[in-house]
């Protein structure tokens, strides 16, 4: 009794042998391409929960897939896992962009959706001549970028950090505003299971930066699968030329090939040109759509030294024709829909004592910026952070956002009108993966100097209002403020306080010991002068330590 070939061409004609032969090394390849398919899921839902976890408390289980980024972990010089990835590529080819890289997958996860439409928008690719001069061109100016200190730029090509802004700016906002309306109905029924954060904007122009990235990478990936991962990423870039020495390739059996062009139609890469039976491995990454979709067995993934296979299958002389392809492509599981529609209460006025509207703070204009304790100092941390905004999206009281700075452009700062840096808080140097942010104990962070207080006289409510203040001496944790009697000209109930005589009040004035203020900001977060404190924090160049 014969075997039906249920996935070759019906007109040509195999023995049994041959038929389970081919069968059996089928079953293999998809196996290996369903195992590709549920890491590369695992990973990209993993990644997408990091930049959404607001509390912080994933990192503990799934920071390590952050750190094993590529970009991050060479501004790490993290040569455990460099070695890691070079090794992986080098036995493997491109699985890094196929599986571990967010980016990558999410351009996967967009051309698989597109496909689903028709058979034919799942065959639309073609092959075209790799843009080397494109490629190359990129990664040169990235790598002088890169010399150079230029973050904005670095951090505009990474493509881990690329997809972290998205994540952090367009996605995670919707996962807040849900999580805020479960917050909502859970305090109907007395329940803390859930609790509000406040959603707001930290940088517009990072938001539009982001949200340009995810227009351009979703045209591209709808049109043409992997054309940023092969002409703009220069992780890509670096990895597809290790990956021409990779031990295991995919590869063409020209005897086998009727040049059907079916493999290159399912090429998201168009890195298969048919016609001539060849693969360019320095744009493949490895996602085994090309064997899956040959219907002559001619396409396998294979050990790069094997000879020529003894028991080549071969067609009776004279068939020909072709007919369609029966096998579809499948995937165990499909990515988590992670927005939903919620119900926005409208912001109510904050009013002091139901009467006058309290005003919004407003950023002072810094000389010097201030960055986390652990940077060590402002060069170090430009040099090596990426702009993920992995330490934006965890910091729990809204002191990091994205700069705007030219030079700075999308790399986290501090600035405290929603909230100070707390002394016992160390979650952005617990999840920074370049080392943009060193791991600080909140004992070492007590005592580091990333700033100084700088008092402001015309701002400060006893010297305008003749009143008693000392909110920011009350709140220092480094006891760096003390309050002292002044002795110059005030403001008192409506006119000057030498207009009172002896009844004058009196009133105190902070006094900031630098040698003891870390720059937490406590002091200017807690001022109550309004729109500008009269108290605020300058950064200091390079950290010190009291």
């Amino acid at each position: 009794m014969k075997i039906q070939p249920d996935f070759l061409i019906l007109e040509h004609h195999y023995s049994d042998e041959q038929i389970i032969r081919i069968k059996r090394e089928r079953t293999l390849t998809n196996m290996l391409k369903k195992i590709r398919t549920v890491f590369a899921i695992i990973f990209f839902a993993a990644i997408t929960l990091l930049f959404l976890d607001f509390t912080g408390t994933l990192h503990a289980w799934l920071g390590w897939m952050a750190k094993i980024q590529f970009l991050p972990a060479v501004l790490a010089l993290n040569a455990g896992v460099i070695i890691f990835l070079v090794l992986l590529t080098l036995l493997f080819g491109r699985i890094y962009c196929s599986v571990i890289c967010p980016l990558g997958v999410f351009q996967d996860l967009v051309s698989w959706i597109n496909g689903r439409r028709s058979r034919k928008a799942r065959m639309r690719f073609t092959y075209s001549r790799a843009k080397n001069l494109l490629r190359y061109g990129m990664l040169v100016l990235f790598t002088a970028a890169l010399a150079a200190g230029i973050g904005s730029f670095v951090a505009l090509l990474d493509p881990y950090s690329a997809y972290g802004r998205i994540v952090s700016n367009l996605f995670a906002p919707l996962w807040q505003w849900g999580n805020n309306l479960l917050a909502f109905f859970a305090e109907r029924i007395d329940s803390y299971a859930f609790y509000k954060t406040d959603v707001w904007l930290r940088s517009l122009t990072t938001f539009i930066i982001a949200a340009v990235t995810l227009v351009v990478i979703v045209v591209l990936a709808l049109r043409n699968g992997r054309t940023w991962c092969n002409t703009i990423c220069p992780v890509g870039t670096v990895l597809g030329f290790i990956s021409r020495f990779s031990l295991f390739k995919v590869r063409i059996d020209a005897e086998k090939c009727k040049s059907c062009s079916l493999c290159a139609r399912a090429c998201k890469a168009s890195c298969i040109d048919y016609k001539n039976h060849s693969i360019d491995h320095s744009r493949c990454v490895d996602c085994f759509d090309c064997i899956g979709t040959c219907t002559h067995g001619a396409i396998s993934w294979t050990f790069r030294f094997r000879g020529k296979s003894d028991n080549t299958i071969r067609t009776d002389e004279g068939h020909a024709g072709t007919t369609a392809d029966k096998s579809r492509r499948r995937f165990l599981a499909a990515g988590a829909a992670l927005t939903a529609a919620a119900t926005i209460k409208a912001q109510e006025k904050k009013v002091d004592g139901g009467l006058a509207v309290i005003q919004d703070k407003e950023i002072p204009d810094r000389r010097t910026r201030i960055v986390p304790p652990g940077a060590m100092s402002l060069k170090n941390f430009y040099r090596h952070c990426t702009a993920c905004q992995l330490c934006v999206s965890v910091c729990p009281n809204h002191v990091l956002r994205p700069s705007a700075g030219l030079d700075t452009l999308m790399q986290p700062e501090m600035s405290y009108e929603r909230g100070y840096c707390r002394p016992e808080c160390t979650k952005c140097s617990d999840v920074c993966p370049a080392g943009a942010i060193l791991p600080v104990s909140a004992e070492e962070k007590s005592s580091i100097q990333i700033g100084h207080a700088v008092w402001i006289k015309s701002n400060c409510i006893p010297v305008t209002d003749g009143v008693k203040c000392g909110n920011c001496a009350r709140h220092c944790p480094t006891g760096a403020i003390q309050m002292v009697p002044f002795r110059g000209r005030h403001r008192y109930r409506g006119g000057h306080s030498e207009d009172a005589g002896n009844d004058r009040p009196e009133v105190f004035i902070p006094v900031i010991n630098t040698e003891r203020c870390i720059g937490c900001g406590a002091c200017e977060n807690l001022c109550p002068a309004r729109p500008f404190t009269a108290i605020y924090v300058e950064g200091n160049m390079v950290h010190g330590e009291i």
